[in-house]
């Protein structure tokens, strides 16, 4: 499945869409307003960015190492050398964002309980105390409800620990336990962390990871990275049944995909992504990706049958030629395909005899769909995202205050990248003039007729008594050190323009501060704090909206109460700055802390073992064990102990004396100071002076 299949919008059946035109008359009379919209507005954007394309290609040359044709050469100049230093700078900074987004071997998102959760219970316990509970007796509250609530509402806020809350539910009360033996439970943490759950094992589903490498990637060299999702789309799993015949198992997902730069076209007058009214994608479609969009929703298939037969109609941009090694031709036996989210007047829709929602009816305009291809629209539906969201995500390198579009490696050190490459071509050419040896030749000196060509062991035949020296050698001055020393000077400057030194990324023959190993990692912290800013706005762009997109996909379109719950999606990018084996330490040096008996209540152990188990790259579900959980398993046996009680078992030996009550035999009791018999295992307690047993003793009674 292709990535255009695999990108459409999760549609339900109620959905509002624009019908197909009839197979007999392929009439579509009001299509050309809509196909007029999206190109109107696709041709606003493109203008609006041609700045920023001419930056691009600057700085895909640069990566390259591909001079442009505004670069003249003069007759003189030998050498054209391309020094690449800016697609070294790019690669560094880029493995350095992946390793920090990817530092944890999970995608960098959590899902947490807001401050005070609404529609879920924050923290509920019971007393697993059988005597505590007796000594409270009847008369104490229950519980801390909320005005007007009941236990049966209490219960519905338990959320994902209903179910296993059920053989305690009549002893719990709401908040966090006041004693050791109070077992505590957090509803909304449980309900939050199946949710980001879930959403990990969507995000790995729709292979996350690999899109985010290539947003990064754009992001550290052009200065903007885009990803777009989440689309449900139909995954096929393979799958062989006994006999041998191929029978996949199709699962619903959502999923995420990276789009290129250059074919995304968004709302020219928007700063960011918030306050844009529409984004174009540009997809570039053979016939066989075309008519596969007629098995996703909602796609007029006679519609793509005559965009299809209409012909292939892809022009390459201008940047598309400049950036192919042999750009010879204009087209492309390919499809060019608008794709179109954003806002649309409501009465547009209305003429295409689209039925607007009734709770939209009174807007002046709606978020829509539309593709088009060939002048045809090959698909109008309404937004089905609730709250209704442009699904494309913009994050930059470094903001650009005013434009949608950030700055990256490649343009920050484009001039010292060109000064670069001028001294070392000086160089280059200085150092071959000064190899050679220039020659002078005084012919008159000389017996005419002779061949001036130099080459070790010539003989050259001189004028009988002519006076002088005929033969003159004069060596080209070598600069090449000064400007060799003017390339240095260009390349501290781009470490300068680009905030990533040159040493973070290998650099050898550090000098000063940096011989020392306490000195370069003062330098490698601060080289850190340039891609601090960097991951700081991957989280802000592209990760916490990309992850709330996706809780409320879940929200929306997953019934499992188990996540439902009032949350709030929290990007952890720079968390992964901190080294998991820094972490992991720090939480060994704290849990040695609070082995003191006196901090001890003050801890939660849980959350600590637990945490211990995550920065070990451990999963804690599978690790730990709640202490709640076993309290809830013990009060279930102790019911099922009281429901079914053991038969009473037969008295061996002979019979008990009658009487009063009887001593109990030597070491039966944990305070017997025998140490034998009784069934007691073990020396037991020595006897205090006075007891009997004790060795000083006088035989006349305890001693005095």
């Amino acid at each position: 499945m292709d990535e255009f299949e695999e990108s459409m919008g999760m549609d339900t059946e109620e959905a509002s869409s624009l019908e197909d035109m009839k197979e007999d008359t392929y009439s579509d009379p009001l299509a050309g307003t809509i196909v007029g919209l999206v190109q109107k507005q696709y041709k606003k954007a493109s203008d609006a960015r041609e700045t920023e394309e001419n930056r691009w290609v600057q700085a895909y040359r640069n990566y390259r190492g591909i001079y442009g044709p505004d670069v003249q050469f003069t007759s003189t100049e030998k050498s054209q050398v391309f020094v690449k230093v800016t697609k070294t700078k790019v690669l560094a900074a880029y493995g350095q964002i992946i390793e920090v987004l990817f530092g944890n071997n999970r995608f960098p998102v959590t899902v947490d309980p807001t401050t005070l959760p609404e529609g879920v219970a924050e923290s509920v316990h019971f007393e697993s105390n059988d005597e505590i509970k007796k000594a409270q007796g009847p008369s104490l509250e229950d519980t801390r409800l909320l005005p007007g609530e009941t236990m049966t509402d209490l219960k519905e806020r338990l959320a994902g620990l209903k179910n296993s809350l059920a053989p305690v539910e009549d002893q719990l009360k709401e908040g966090v336990g006041s004693t050791p033996t109070q077992i505590t439970f957090h509803p909304a943490m449980v309900a939050a962390k199946k949710m980001e759950k879930k959403i990990h094992d969507q995000l790995d589903e729709s292979n996350a990871n690999k899109q985010l490498r290539v947003a990064a990637f754009e992001c550290a060299l052009f200065g903007t990275g885009v990803m777009k999702g989440p689309f449900a789309i139909d995954k096929e799993y393979a799958n062989w049944n006994d006999e041998g015949e191929y029978t996949p198992t199709i699962k619903t997902i959502p999923q995420t995909s990276s789009v290129s730069l250059w074919n995304f076209y968004p709302d020219p007058d928007a700063a960011n992504m918030d306050e844009a009214e529409y984004v174009v994608e540009r997809h570039k479609m053979s016939r066989t990706q075309l008519r596969n969009l007629k098995r996703r929703p909602f796609f007029r298939s006679n519609a793509i049958d005559l965009a299809v037969s209409d012909g292939e109609s892809y022009t390459k941009e201008w940047w598309e030629q400049a950036m192919e090694d042999d750009a010879q031709e204009s087209k492309a036996e390919r499809f060019e395909v608008l794709e179109f989210w954003g806002s649309v007047d409501t009465e547009v829709l209305e003429g295409h005899d689209i039925d607007i929602p009734a709770e939209l009816a009174d807007m002046d305009q709606v978020n829509v769909n539309i593709w088009v291809c060939n002048g045809k629209v090959l698909r109008l539906v309404m937004n089905p995202f609730t709250p209704s969201m442009i699904p494309y995500y913009a994050v930059p390198y470094e903001v650009s205050p005013y434009s949608l579009f950030g700055v990256g490696i490649a343009e920050n050190m484009d001039d010292t990248q060109t000064l670069m490459n001028g001294f070392m071509r000086m160089a280059v050419d200085n150092a071959a003039l000064s190899g050679n040896m220039l020659i002078e030749v005084d012919e008159t000196n000389l017996v005419p007729g002779q061949d001036l060509s130099v080459y070790p062991g010539k003989v050259f035949r001189r004028q009988g008594g002519a006076p002088g020296q005929a033969i003159f050698g004069t060596k080209f001055p070598n600069v090449s050190n000064e400007n060799m020393q003017m390339f240095d000077k260009a390349r501290v400057l781009a470490d300068e323009s680009t905030g990533f030194p040159s040493f973070a990324h290998g650099q050898t023959g550090v000098q000063g501060v940096g011989r020392t190993a306490s000195g370069i990692s003062m330098l490698m912290s601060a080289a850190n704090g340039s891609i601090r800013n960097v991951v700081k706005n991957v989280d802000d762009y592209l990760l916490a909206p990309l992850a709330k997109a996706f809780f409320n996909f879940n929200m929306q379109f997953d019934y499992d109460e188990e996540i439902k719950g009032d949350l709030e999606v929290k990007a952890r990018g720079t968390e992964s700055l901190m080294a998991n084996e820094v972490r992991s330490q720090r939480l060994m040096q704290f849990l040695g802390v609070v082995q003191n008996p006196v901090l001890a209540p003050f801890a939660k152990m849980d959350y600590i073992v637990r945490e211990i188990a995550k920065s070990m790259d451990l999963d804690p579900d599978k690790l730990v064990n709640s202490m709640g959980d076993a309290a809830v398993q013990a009060e279930l046996l102790k019911k099922f102990r009281e429901e079914n009680p053991p038969p009473p078992q037969p008295q061996a030996g002979p019979p008990a004396p009658q009487g009063g009550p009887q001593k109990p035999p030597a070491g039966a009791q944990v305070q017997d100071t025998q140490g034998s018999g009784g069934g007691t295992i073990g020396t037991g307690t020595a006897p205090q002076p006075g007891e009997q047993g004790f060795s000083a003793n006088t035989g006349q009674g305890p001693m005095q």
